[in-house]
């Protein structure tokens, strides 16, 4: 089984992910996947927690076992059986700002498939600073055809 996940930051309308997993996939390698395509440091704590319904904590995985069990030992057909369509990979455990993923679809995996998984199949606004306070991406802020924000109104040369 293939899951697709969009990946969102809350109240964020700029940044969008959508990543392909496989269901036999353990969070520790989809850790090091977000890692790697989001260009967070390796060397930072970070952990999942597995969000039901109502929007409540029911699950927190980490590097090591916070009670329900370690990244390594979860694997994402785990958490979607328990009905957790959620789940909140957190970067920055000491501002708690973190990723929200959402389980959007799910698909029979094609036999005769070449692709590798996790993938990446869309992507909007750039990726988050892991160390800054906001999510800044002022290129998508602008839209075109806006007029330029630091232009001076009128002709200032007149009164000289």
């Amino acid at each position: 089984m293939i899951y697709r996940y969009k990946a969102s930051i809350a109240n964020n309308k700029i940044f969008m992910r959508e990543y392909e997993i496989k269901d036999s996939t353990n969070l520790f390698s989809l850790n090091q996947y977000l890692i790697n395509d989001l260009g967070f440091s390796p060397d930072q704590m970070s952990l999942f927690r597995a969000i039901d319904s109502k929007g409540k904590v029911k699950g927190e995985y980490g590097l090591f076992d916070l009670g329900d069990g370690t990244m390594d030992s979860i694997k994402l057909k785990d958490i979607v059986s328990k009905g957790y369509l959620i789940l909140e990979y957190v970067y920055d455990m000491f501002k708690d700002r973190f990723i929200i993923l959402t389980l959007v679809s799910q698909d029979e995996e094609l036999h005769n498939t070449r692709r590798v998984y996790p993938r990446l199949v869309a992507e909007r606004g750039k990726n988050p600073d892991q160390f800054s306070d906001n999510y800044d991406d002022f290129e998508n802020m602008i839209e075109f055809g806006d007029t330029d924000p630091l232009s001076i109104e009128g002709d200032v040369t007149k009164d000289l």
